[in-house]
């Protein structure tokens, strides 16, 4: 077992060594990638943004005007509970055009997608770079190679050649090898956030359209034409 972890390991050295540069910038690109990963998943295990058990359960208070057991279910440290929270919170007070409440939810919403979507960029950056510089290390190998070759004259030494040639594929392989799962992550915390929004847009729309949100919508509006 040792032994063979410990050829393991020097079969990576002399990968990492063979590699060159680019195969150091892909791991160094592959750490970033694991690493902005991992931050997400603690970000959405913390937050329990897709959570719907607390919601649903102020939503059915909500229907039957038990405005204070709807608040009392809902978390200001979830984002799309504290959302819904506020657009139940405002319409009670009635001191506000719907108008103005709708569009509040909607900036405290698209703060915190934009919060969700942080360093999901960088995801994408890096499984759109890596198999560029994978490529990259092949074509400076096969330079090098080619170099090699026409250094030697006509004695060229078939060995030289393809040992030349499988170095500078090895930047392909690793490339390709750290941009698949980086896009496949990508793609999954992305999806994740789009669901996110699809709560909260029609967690907060229910507040609205359900008859408890019409009429404290109808009040409000009454209070704002008496106070102007």
């Amino acid at each position: 077992m040792e032994r063979a972890m410990n050829s393991t390991m020097e079969q990576i050295s002399d990968f990492l060594i063979v590699g060159g540069p680019v195969v150091w910038i892909l791991l160094g690109f592959s750490v970033i990638a694991v690493t902005i990963f991992l931050v997400k998943l603690w970000q959405l295990a913390m937050l329990r943004a897709e959570s719907r058990k607390n919601i649903n359960m102020a939503l059915e208070a909500w229907r039957e005007r038990d405005i204070d057991g709807a608040l009392a279910k809902l978390s200001e440290k979830r984002p799309v509970e504290s959302i819904v929270a506020y657009s139940m919170e405002a319409l009670r007070h009635a001191n506000r055009e719907v108008a103005t409440v709708r569009e509040e939810a909607e900036r405290r919403a698209l703060n915190t997608l934009h919060d969700l979507r942080s360093f999901l960029r960088p995801l994408e950056i890096i499984g759109s770079l890596s198999p560029l510089l994978g490529l990259l290390g092949t074509v400076l190998g096969m330079i090098t190679a080619f170099q090699q070759m026409e250094g030697a004259g006509a004695q060229v030494d078939p060995s030289v050649l393809s040992g030349g040639i499988w170095q500078a594929l090895l930047t392909t392989a690793v490339g390709i090898a750290v941009a698949i799962p980086v896009i496949a992550m990508h793609a999954w915390l992305e999806r994740k956030v789009e669901r996110v929004a699809h709560i909260m847009n029609d967690s907060v729309t229910q507040v609205f359209t359900s008859k408890e949100g019409e009429r404290l919508a109808a009040v409000a509006a009454r209070e704002v034409l008496h106070a102007a």
